[in-house]
Formats: structure tokens, sequence, C-alpha cells
């Protein structure tokens, strides 16, 4: 089968190599999955450089978000041959290949009518905002949700499911483009951080009160920001960095203002309580169903161009999820 290996660590433009090797052997309580669509994450790139705090041996293959056909799997499995799934494989047997084999914890049901690519684009997205705003956040309806980077993968999930809990949702977004896009996701206000202070404007839509929930992806002065438009009682959920400074936090601004700084694992989170996942996922395939939830999809790239999509990835070009068609080889 054809796969994508990185056999040296370095920019992924320099190092992705299509290769040709065994179609993966299954094993009892896997699950033998024929890829058809793969969702890239900026992590990927991370892998790539050797800059990730996983470094699978070399070499590997990447791509942790799949959709597919179950072509083989265990008796007494909760799968059966035929079904659509979406499974989360992982370096160095990860899915930017024909097959992978898939421990069975790891795969899960998709309703028959989703697309490829948007079984592949939601996963981590969705699941991480779904954990962030109603496990860690516990939001409640009529409550001020402020989502930063809104046309992002977790942002703009974070969008619809803010909605779906009834908050009244602002978003941020940087140029007209992506602004356009959350107002699109059902955002109640839109705000766009290259023309507008979002502090103010939070005070502004919120009566001085500030926002019950904030939810950075961004970190650095977006999270230092963020801290003088939180309510009282507020909660301000850390999911990541992407803006590539870590901040830090003096507890006495915490203490007078009364609110929390929560933290977002939601990986770890997977990984401990695998049975949690499995219940909130089927959760969130019943707001899919119901049309409250829709991945956004940046484009369809073909299994060739992975090199190309991960570089408008890595340069901050595109918005919601980079998917990888499989069927267009």
């Amino acid at each position: 089968m054809k796969v994508w290996q990185v056999k040296e660590l370095g920019d992924p433009q320099d190092v992705l190599r299509i290769a040709e090797v065994e179609k993966p052997e299954w094993k009892e309580n896997e699950v033998l999955i024929e890829v058809k669509a793969v969702a890239l994450n900026f992590f990927d790139i991370l892998l790539c450089q050797g800059t990730y705090q996983e470094k699978p041996p070399l070499p590997f293959t990447f791509g942790s978000e799949i959709s597919g056909v179950v072509l083989k799997c265990s008796e007494g499995s909760r799968f059966k041959v035929g079904q659509k799934v979406m499974a989360q494989p992982a370096a160095p047997h990860g899915g930017l290949a024909e097959y992978v084999s898939v421990d069975e914890s790891r795969v899960y049901h998709i309703p028959d009518q989703m697309p490829w690519d948007e079984a592949a684009g939601l996963f981590i997205t969705y699941h991480t905002s779904y954990y962030a705003l109603f496990n860690r956040a516990n939001i409640q309806k009529g409550e001020v949700l402020l989502v930063h980077a809104g046309a992002g993968g977790v942002g703009s999930a974070a969008i619809q499911l803010g909605k779906a809990a009834g908050a009244y949702v602002i978003a941020t977004a940087g140029g007209s483009e992506k602004t356009q896009i959350c107002k699109e996701l059902g955002a109640d206000v839109v705000i766009d951080y290259l023309t507008e202070d979002f502090v103010e404007v939070v005070k502004k839509e919120t009566g001085g009160k500030g926002a019950d929930v904030i939810y950075d992806s961004v970190g650095g002065d977006v999270f230092d920001r963020s801290k003088k438009c939180i309510a009282f009682d507020g909660r301000l959920l850390v999911i990541g960095f992407a803006g590539g400074t870590i901040p830090s936090i003096a507890t006495n601004h915490v203490l007078v203002k009364n609110y929390s700084v929560v933290g977002v694992h939601w990986g770890y989170f997977n990984r401990l309580y695998p049975e949690k996942v499995i219940k909130e996922h089927d959760e969130i395939m019943a707001l899919y169903e119901a049309g409250k939830v829709k991945p956004l999809l940046y484009k369809h790239f073909k299994f060739d161009q992975v090199p190309e999509a991960l570089e408008l990835l890595g340069g901050r070009k595109t918005w919601g999820k980079v998917v990888i068609n499989m069927e267009s080889k």
C-alpha cells in the first residue's frame, strides 16, 4: 500500500516521501480500516520536525484522524464489516496510508449519511471543545461565551457547541473573510481583532459584566487581555498556545475577580477515560444528526498534496480543518 513516510526529521516539504509498504497485519481487538479521508493537524508539522512532545521512531507515518470502512474486526466487536467509522491511529502507524489497523478503543461510529471529509475532520476539534465547554467549564444556557480564533478548527467547533448549549457567543477572528465565517457559524457577535479591541467590545456587549466563559487556544497576549474582560465567577479555558507564547498569571488577580483558570488536556482525558469519550462521542453525533454542528472544512486536497496542505496549515493560511481525500490518489 502507499503511505506518506518521514524517514528523517525536518520541515514536511523537505522530509515527507510517498513509500510502498506492506498492508498492516490485523490483530485481535483491532479494527482493520480502508482509509477514505485524513484530517491534518498543526502537531503533524511538529512531529515531522521532531519538536512535538511525542517522538515516534523513524521511519513513521502520521495522521491521527481518519474516516473509512471496516474491513475486519473481532468476533463480538461493537463494529461490523462494511461499517463507516472514524478512528484515531497514531504514529508510527498513522493514518496517511491506504489501510490502518487500530485498537477498537480508538474507533468510533459515524452516521451513514456523514461524508468522509466531515467525519475525518470532526473528532479532535469537537471532542476537545465539547470536553472544554460541557465538562471543564460546565457552560450554562444564557451565559456569555467568548471564543478566540473562531475560524480555526477548535474555535469553529466551540462556536457551534456554545450555540447548542444556549450560550450567547462572541467570537474573534482576523480579517473580513474569517469574521464572515464566524457569523455563518452562528456567532452572535464577531470581533475583527485586526481592527477592534476585543476587551472593549466584550465589555460593551455585556454591559460591563464580561464573558462567563473564555475559550482561548491562542495564549500569549490574548490570554493576558482576556483577564480584563472575564466575568466574576468566570472560567478562562486554556486550550493551547497557537500564538507561540505561554503566558503566566498573577494569582491575586484570580482572587480579586473570583474566576477560574481551567486547563483543558483532552488527549490525556481520552487516554484515562476512553469509556467517557465514547459517551461524549454519542452526544456529539446526536448534535450532528440534529444539524446543530457541522465541521468547517477549508478545502479538499489529494493524497499527493500533503506537503502543500501542511505548508498552508503551518503558515496560518487556512481555516477550519484541512482534509486529505484518499480516494483522489
